[in-house]
């Protein structure tokens, strides 16, 4: 039997947990004459490559990409005045959610490659991973370009290859990414839900692809895992540990898998004090209680793993949701802690932005084909436009609550 079949065979014996109440980012010179080039494969020899060990988070600048700075500039600036553009430095990741993003990597890395030529800190590009097929199975909002039914699974491996292709094309610069989240997780708690049901073997497909084909020096990976209030329960932290290390067995534990993404486009603190009343007895409240929780049952399936937290709206605590599971534009969030990968944690590599403040999580539009009744609740900012359009009301609530504050 295949390791592919061996994994989703091995998923689909782990017993169904508990499901959420409310479901759930110096080109060197080369030597020839004046009238002859090089050839290709004698600059890619040239360069060093950005490999790693240890921490991928060390020894580098996480870059800020200027699609997030242009989203910025040209509709919050106006509005907050020239404070604003503090936050259009701060690194964020940039989403891959479609193919043609793809190409904007190819101008971001090139930008990256301009910016080292003279940098004493190298730069690194961070980017999420996020167009697999009959993607957000257990939510509508996010919905993608692709469909299993219409050769979904390949024309995916299609999209990692055209990301294997930049990765390689610029192996002197580090790349940080995020895999593809919500999708594990929902394989977790959500694989009642038909559409979950249906695209377990493709995403346990796709997700292993992704993996084993960007497993390459200057790549660092982490998968998505939820966050504290999703597979921090105790009912669902041994299946999603043993779905994440089979999968990290299944692939040949890869050195570029360096472990898990947390509280990605969540609001959760890494600590707090006191557990707010919507964890619902939850000993697990927030990541750091999460990621202590779940590293000891994966190091003993044989995965070391670390972790990356995204802070990037958990500025204000505790949050204002009505129900821990409720994720859509919760209002009165804020931005949190830079990211850094100065932790205090052996466990955290870094703090990180992975999700861009002021791009919304979905339309609070009911009649709108992916509206998601999360973003009509009484705790989302409305009214939304759609997932990945900017929001400028949502910007603004992130920057006046920011901590710590950009004024």
């Amino acid at each position: 039997m295949s390791a592919k079949k061996l994994l989703v065979a091995a998923l689909s014996s782990i017993a169904l947990a508990a499901p959420l109440d409310g479901t759930m980012e110096e080109r060197a010179a080369v030597a020839g004459s004046p009238t002859t080039k090089a050839p290709a494969t004698a600059v890619l020899a040239a360069r060093a490559t950005a490999s790693w060990s240890g921490n991928p988070f060390s020894g580098v600048n996480m870059w800020a990409n200027s699609f997030y700075a242009s989203e910025v500039s040209a509709s919050a600036v106006p509005t907050l005045g020239a404070g604003a553009e503090a936050v259009a430095k701060v690194p964020s990741f940039m989403w891959l959610d479609t193919r043609d993003k793809v190409d904007m990597m190819a101008s971001t890395l090139k930008d990256i490659q301009a910016a080292n030529a003279g940098a004493s800190t190298p730069n690194a590009g961070i980017f999420v991973v996020y167009d697999l097929p009959d993607r957000d199975c257990a939510a509508a909002a996010s919905n993608g370009e692709y469909s299993i039914a219409d050769g979904g699974v390949d024309k995916y491996k299609a999209y990692i290859d055209a990301i294997v292709e930049q990765a390689n094309a610029y192996p002197d610069i580090r790349l940080l990414l995020v895999i593809e989240p919500d999708s594990l997780a929902n394989m977790v708690t959500n694989i009642n839900v038909p559409k979950c049901a249906n695209a377990q073997a493709a995403y346990m497909e796709c997700t292993q692809y992704a993996i084993e084909n960007l497993n390459l020096p200057n790549v660092a990976m982490y998968l998505d895992a939820g966050h504290a209030g999703w597979l921090g329960w105790p009912a669902n932290l041994t299946p999603a540990a043993s779905l994440f290390a089979q999968l990290y067995n299944a692939t040949g534990s890869p050195a570029a898998l360096r472990g898990l993404a947390t509280n990605v486009a969540n609001y959760n603190a890494w600590e707090i004090s006191s557990c707010p009343s919507y964890t619902q007895g939850n000993e697990n409240c927030d990541e750091s209680k999460y990621v202590n929780a779940i590293a000891p049952l994966l190091k003993s399936a044989g995965w070391d793993a670390h972790f990356i937290t995204d802070t990037s709206r958990n500025g204000k605590q505790p949050t204002s949701q009505q129900q821990w599971g409720d994720w859509c534009n919760v209002i009165d969030a804020g931005f949190g802690a830079r990211p850094s990968a100065e932790t205090g944690s052996d466990l955290l590599d870094a703090f990180v932005w992975i999700k861009p403040g002021g791009e919304c999580d979905g339309t609070s539009n009911t009649t709108a084909t992916r509206y998601d009744y999360h973003c009509g609740l009484s705790d989302a900012l409305q009214p939304a436009p759609e997932a990945g359009s900017w929001f400028e009301a949502y910007f603004e609530q992130l920057y006046k609550n920011a901590n710590p504050a950009f004024q």
